[in-house]
């Protein structure tokens, strides 16, 4: 009994340990995507007034790296970037930066200008300095989204997404999936956001009255270049590649998906039937059942799946729980066929397809431009 409660105790503090060393590195960050905000947000604003140019940045760079020979990260082309990071995000409407602390930057002046001597030439001198002061310091983005990201995935965002739109739904995604830098990269490679945007436009009106918050959570394609299958491949290739996969499945999936099992069992009458890949959604609150289909979706695969919806409500599910979502995986569609098939349907199911490498952007962002277009003229 006594080791026991020892090794709670020891677990406990642990624990401790681990979330005080992720705050730290959390403030860490925070502070320096916040001085990097600083330093473009100032450099920008020289450039634009024509104060600076060009060879004023070369000369910052020198002048910073003779000062401090050990300071790392603020060479030429390093400044640039942190001028390009404010320009992309200061006129964001998602971007709200609290009002700025002018009282903590008179702090700070005074402790860096010695009092100004009775000299005039001494007294405008520190006027300019304590005016650059407050400029630097009214720029605060501590408290934004922009603060809760590392700043190798803030460089990869605002390199790569070409709209405002894309570049807050990478941000977003990257604080809910706490994306690495490589699986960052990777979703942005494969047309993450077109997906998902293509993907809530082919939710089911069924789907959205019983999961109000489905929103984001599915896409209209999912994309396994992981699983390297052979052309053709049947649907035991596929499920014994993903669940060899599991933990570049659900990164694909998203991280709020559980694994259940596969091949998961119920039994209706005297008769058993299989789920081929059984989920729990953690911010839905519901079970998702995969079917996968190594072909072209044809209606009547609806109707199977509808069939496991229902076992898995009736029998499966918890009081406390949400109706179950079933997910038509498929290795090709025809989206006109699916909306004839889900259009009277009252089973909060979808239907995506699989790809077995990674699409062509330029082909997703033309088919985001034909539904946008599409809107428009519904409109």
């Amino acid at each position: 009994m006594n080791e026991n409660i020892e090794h709670i105790g020891f677990s406990v503090l642990h624990e401790a340990i681990r979330q005080a060393r992720y705050n730290a590195l959390k403030s860490v960050n925070a502070e320096l995507v916040n001085l990097y905000w600083q330093v473009g947000a100032f450099v920008s604003k020289q450039l634009a007034l024509s104060q600076w140019g060009d060879k004023t940045v070369q000369q910052l760079s020198d002048f910073l790296h003779n000062q401090d020979p050990a300071l790392k990260g603020f060479d030429k082309r390093s400044i640039y970037r942190m001028i390009e990071f404010y320009e992309k995000y200061h006129s964001a409407a998602f971007v709200v930066p609290p009002e700025p602390q002018l009282q903590s930057a008179n702090n700070q002046i005074s402790e860096i200008v010695a009092p100004p001597e009775p000299q005039l030439e001494k007294e405008a001198e520190s006027e300019i300095i304590a005016a650059m002061w407050r400029q630097i310091n009214e720029e605060n983005i501590r408290q934004t989204i922009l603060a809760k990201i590392s700043w190798t995935n803030h460089l990869l965002i605002f390199s790569r997404c070409k709209s405002e739109e894309e570049r807050e739904f990478y941000l977003r995604m990257s604080i809910k999936e706490k994306y690495s830098k490589r699986e960052l990269d990777r979703q942005i490679s494969s047309g993450l956001f077109e997906r998902t945007v293509i993907g809530n436009s082919n939710l089911s009106p069924s789907l959205r009255d019983i999961h109000p918050e489905v929103t984001n959570n599915f896409k209209d394609s999912y994309v396994f270049e992981f699983l390297n299958l052979p052309e053709p491949h049947s649907e035991s290739d596929l499920q014994k590649g993903l669940i060899k996969q599991i933990k570049n499945f659900i990164l694909e999936l998203g991280k709020d998906f559980l694994f259940i099992s596969e091949e998961y069992k119920v039994q209706v009458g005297n008769s058993d039937f299989y789920i081929d890949l059984l989920f729990y959604h953690r911010s839905l609150q519901c079970l998702v059942a995969f079917e996968l289909k190594a072909d072209k979706f044809k209606p009547e695969h609806l109707g199977q799946l509808n069939f496991y919806l229902e076992a898995l409500d009736r029998d499966v599910k918890k009081q406390n729980e949400n109706p179950s979502i079933g997910v038509l995986l498929c290795k090709d569609k025809d989206s006109e066929v699916v909306e004839y098939a889900l259009s009277r349907s009252l089973s909060p199911t979808m239907v995506s397809e699989y790809k077995t490498h990674l699409p062509d952007k330029k082909l997703l962002q033309q088919k985001l431009h034909e539904l946008f277009e599409n809107n428009n003229e519904i409109e």
